[in-house]
């Protein structure tokens, strides 16, 4: 069985498949989530200074470029919106790949459709096939691939080259070779978000722009290598523990769509404290302790959450998003982790920083046998007057299964968006995504 021409005959199959009302309804969520995630970070580096950067080489086209507003070519709108879409750290996840599909596959998507002057059903249709073409390749590497590389950046060329694809129309041989050429521009290093730069944003972007390349010219006839998934020198070869478990990954296509089963962001921070987060806050409700009233609290996670977010100390906004210590504090004295939880007036916050070197964090074997397909943490805290609390969070609140509501979506586009459109603006734009038959285009940025 070769898995990269499986997963090309599904894409294509996309192209004029029809949507259920289920599925059509998970693609509209995932496309509000997108540009709940996407906005926020139109205002912010690094997608501000690679517009400007790149400011020359804009070119003419239909595709919008949210961040400045302007129509622009494909891959220049995939790049620039890919990566403010990661900016602020709200994109959905498909917890079983490590994964954030959205970024990516959207990007890319929405450029080619607006490109093509389609509708938004070509659009739906595209994310479906995106989504589940690299869903798939990441759960066929994981979960070894995450010890060195970011999944978004690597996997996510894939979901944007299928998109693409389908937006161009292409067949499935086609597809297979727009897959095949987007393998060998897949990059993006965990150590990006280790530490400290602003290079973790720009992989989506990345993947966004050398995906869409990979299925354009496709469809004008290149060719890639049709075994460089599973090949011995391939790419799950290269970048995961063997050459691939494509034989669980491939029989699971469809079954269900893993479009129906993403995650949705309900804290503005790194995915792999959310459980931590989660118990914190439900401990915090049942026992009503004040945040000063913790003598310690203790996080055992899996190895995600030790190795990327055991962070006890902190300077700059990206260390903030990937520090269980001041996501925990933040979520005990402040009762949330959103946009302003990472505020020069937060990071500097005396509160928080008393409170975080309480904190600490450790490997629990239970969840890490737990992980991927649970995201789960147990969190111990004593308080000063000697009570003993404990909770062991199975989930995260946005988890396919603790889903975030319509509701609670609508609530978090509005959070998020309304600051940026204005909140009539935001609330006519969220309708139109919901039962709109046109394309978004562009928007006008307060």
């Amino acid at each position: 069985m070769n898995p990269l021409l499986a997963l090309a005959e599904h894409a294509a199959s996309w192209r004029q498949a029809p949507l259920s009302g289920e599925v059509e309804h998970h693609a509209r969520r995932a496309l509000i989530d997108w540009f709940a995630s996407l906005l926020p970070g139109c205002r912010l580096p690094p997608a501000t200074l690679m517009a400007k950067a790149l400011a020359d080489e804009r070119g003419s086209g239909r595709a919008v470029s949210y961040v400045d507003g302007a129509r622009t070519g494909l891959r220049h709108a995939a790049l620039i919106n890919g990566t403010a879409s990661h900016t602020v750290e709200f994109d959905d996840i498909w917890r079983w790949g490590v994964y954030h599909p959205g970024c990516p596959t959207v990007a890319a998507a929405l450029a080619a459709a607006q490109s093509k002057q389609l509708d938004m059903q070509a659009l739906l249709r595209a994310l479906v096939a995106g989504y589940e073409v690299s869903c798939r390749i990441a759960q066929a590497v994981q979960p070894s691939h995450y010890d060195y590389w970011h999944t978004t950046g690597t996997v996510g060329t894939f979901g944007a080259a299928a998109a693409v694809a389908v937006i161009y129309d292409c067949d499935a041989m086609q597809t297979a070779h727009a897959i095949a050429t987007a393998a060998t521009m897949a990059g993006g290093l965990q150590q990006a978000f280790r530490g400290d730069g602003m290079s973790k944003p720009l992989h989506p972007g990345h993947a966004a722009e050398a995906g869409a390349l990979a299925a354009m010219s496709a469809k004008e006839g290149m060719t890639g290598a049709l075994d460089v998934l599973h090949g011995p020198a391939g790419f799950a070869a290269a970048t995961s523990e063997d050459t691939g478990k494509w034989e669980k990954a491939i029989a699971a296509i469809g079954k269900p769509l893993t479009i129906t089963q993403m995650t949705v962001k309900n804290h503005g921070c790194c995915g792999h404290i959310f459980a931590a987060l989660d118990a914190t806050r439900e401990l915090q409700r049942e026992h009503a302790f004040a945040s000063d009233e913790v003598e310690a609290l203790h996080v055992g996670g899996y190895a995600a959450t030790k190795n990327v977010c055991d962070r006890p100390s902190i300077v700059t906004e990206q260390e903030a998003r990937f520090s269980a210590q001041f996501t925990i504090a933040s979520i005990m004295e402040y009762g949330g982790v959103r946009l302003d939880a990472f505020a020069p007036e937060r990071l500097a916050d005396p509160k928080l920083r008393a409170i975080m070197p309480r904190i600490s964090v450790s490997l629990d074997e239970e969840c890490e046998a737990a992980f991927p397909g649970a995201r789960s943490a147990k969190v111990s805290i004593r308080l000063r007057d000697g009570r003993e609390l404990f909770r062991h969070q199975p989930t995260r609140k946005g988890d396919p299964d603790a889903p975030l509501t319509d509701r609670d979506l609508d609530e978090k586009f509005m959070e998020l968006v309304g600051p940026v459109l204005g909140d009539e603006a935001a609330k006519d734009f969220l309708a139109a995504l919901w039962t709109g038959s046109a394309l978004p285009g562009e928007l006008t940025l307060r």
